[in-house]
């Protein structure tokens, strides 16, 4: 290949990487939708009629419609990758789109009935898997190995944004009560805001979808060169919208801001990562120019683009850092070229005999899930405490939840090179303030229950991004979709079990109609809360003592 035009290909290819990457953000940023729940749980639960029991039970299908996400999976096998992400966003817009049709009275509501609507919940949270799906494939096919993990921790992280996203657009269009309104005499604009949640549920994820559709694409060409320079300026893109994030919903400071600036400003800091594809289509020409020259220089430098047969027998080395690609000449590593990153390649019978598995299942549905949980139920939480501000919280949890998703990704940048990092110990790390948080919300102050949800909030998110590599190093890779989709199937398990005992509970200590105002009504799940959380880290204990001489090794190797 002339070198002139391997200059113009390794400079295209290096945009459309990055610009994939940027769709993938933004879809992550809109597509958790199913954090929207607590802000409109009320309202659902007083339109419909139906009881404490019945709305977890919604709350439990929204995470059982997971349990068919492989169904994404296996499209994406035999679809394009942009049909499968218009499907998914399909998918959202007729489930949130006919609920909010119901509840907006376009379609008399008496026509809902609560199967259906369990139905439609249930296809909601599957749409949020196909555009996972999407997002994961983008990136697998869009960056070396070296690098894939801190771009998946990146946009991960995003998706821990979508509620305070959602929460600022629905701010402009029905903003909240700026006193503080009685749970029994729900503010006017209570039912207007639920409703604008479920259609811009509906409406936002296709929108986006078809916005970014163009530039989701599993490509054969990667281009590696600068790649952590641009992370790291990603990164502090990243960390400014979650402080921006964060700062904006607090209490005191959100009614100081005009609802429409808020919006706006979270708006320019989702546009700010289109800065890295510029950057990079500035930087091409002498890219460009750099490659000629080392065309002359070395026969050791492979195009970036090679053939199949070519690309089977080589693969990259390091973090990323040029287009270097060596021959292969031994040495020990997984198929990707991380060396010793994976214990070794475990299928699931074999995985299901492990005692490590069973330690981490448990310590996953006492940790994660456990958190998930709490958040399913931060509206009810939030109103039974005799306050109004759900939305605050849920945008408040939503930024916190960012920042905990994109801690691992963060100590991976600036780790990965130097020692391997023990993720059973990190959990430990997480779940100890987490269990006191639980216990924190004993407390019937607000200041200890806007720190608790942000606890809370971030370990959930942290304990969410660092099991994608407990799987990958104490299972392998070879059968990770299949491994961690069991591991994961402990959410709808938890989110019923769990939610439904805390909605026994909560019934138990309320008036006839089934509604409870007091501290009491959560008291009891609080603190079974915080002993199953004492437990999970205990569990994450006795995991990293039986994987410690593992993460040892890796360290030593590196």
């Amino acid at each position: 290949m002339p070198p002139r035009a391997i200059s113009r290909r390794v400079a295209r290819v290096g945009v459309y990487q990055w610009l994939s990457l940027v769709a993938a953000i933004w879809l992550q940023s809109i597509s958790g939708t199913n954090f929207n729940f607590p802000a409109y749980s009320s309202h659902l639960k007083q339109a419909m009629s139906i009881c404490q029991v019945d709305l977890n039970n919604l709350a439990f299908a929204s995470d059982a419609g997971k349990l068919l996400g492989w169904l994404s999976g296996v499209a994406a096998l035999h679809l394009p990758i942009w049909l499968v992400l218009l499907i998914g966003a399909s998918l959202g817009l007729i489930s949130y789109g006919l609920q909010y049709l119901f509840l907006a009275n376009h379609i008399p509501t008496a026509e809902l009935s609560y199967p259906l609507l369990f139905f439609l919940t249930m296809l909601a949270g599957n749409s949020i898997c196909w555009m996972n799906t999407v997002c994961y494939a983008v990136i697998i096919g869009s960056f070396p190995s070296g690098s894939r993990q801190v771009a998946v921790g990146l946009t991960t992280a995003y998706q821990g944004l979508s509620a305070n996203i959602y929460t600022n657009i629905v701010n402009v269009v029905a903003p909240a009560p700026t006193f503080a309104v009685s749970p029994h005499t729900p503010h006017p604009t209570a039912g207007r805001r639920a409703n604008t949640y479920l259609l811009l549920s509906s409406v936002l994820p296709a929108i986006v979808s078809a916005v970014t559709a163009p530039f989701v694409s599993e490509k054969d060409d990667i281009a590696s060169h600068g790649v952590r320079e641009l992370f790291g300026v990603l990164y502090v893109i990243t960390i400014a919208t979650g402080l921006y994030a964060v700062i904006s919903s607090m209490g005191a400071i959100a009614t100081k801001i005009s609802p429409v600036y808020n919006a706006i400003g979270i708006g320019l800091f989702l546009i700010a990562p289109l800065m890295i594809p510029l950057i990079k289509r500035i930087r091409g020409s002498w890219l460009g120019r750099w490659w000629t020259n080392r065309q002359h220089e070395s026969t050791r430098i492979t195009d970036v683009a090679m053939s199949g047969s070519e690309a089977e027998d080589s693969h990259h080395l390091g973090g990323g850092e040029s287009v270097l690609v060596i021959i292969k000449g031994g040495g020990h590593g997984d198929r990707q070229g991380n060396i010793g990153t994976v214990r070794e390649d475990v299928g699931v019978k074999l995985m299901l005999r492990r005692l490590d598995f069973w330690l981490y299942f448990f310590m996953y549905l006492c940790g994660a899930t456990l958190g998930l949980v709490y958040l399913n139920n931060l509206g009810q939480i939030t109103e039974s405490r005799g306050t109004s501000r759900t939305s605050t919280l849920v945008s408040l949890s939503s930024a916190f939840s960012f920042f905990g998703r994109l801690l691992p990704s963060l100590l991976d940048y600036f780790s990965r090179e130097k020692y391997m990092i023990s993720r059973p110990a990190c959990v430990v790390a997480l779940m100890v303030p987490m269990t006191g948080s639980f216990f924190l919300l004993l407390n019937s102050s607000i200041l200890c229950h806007y720190i608790s949800t942000a606890v809370i909030s971030a370990c959930t998110g942290a304990i969410t991004s660092i099991a994608v590599s407990i799987t990958t190093e104490l299972f392998g890779t070879k059968n990770f979709s299949v491994n961690h989709n069991i591991l994961v199937a402990n959410i709808p398990i938890g989110s019923f079990i769990f939610g439904y005992f805390a909605a026994v509970l909560y019934r138990r200590e309320g008036n006839g109609d089934g509604e409870c105002i007091g501290m009491e009504c959560y008291r009891n799940s609080f603190i079974i809360w915080g002993c199953l959380c004492f437990l999970g880290t205990n569990l994450a204990l006795l995991l990293y003592a039986r994987s410690r001489s593992f993460y040892s090794q890796g360290s030593t190797r590196r």
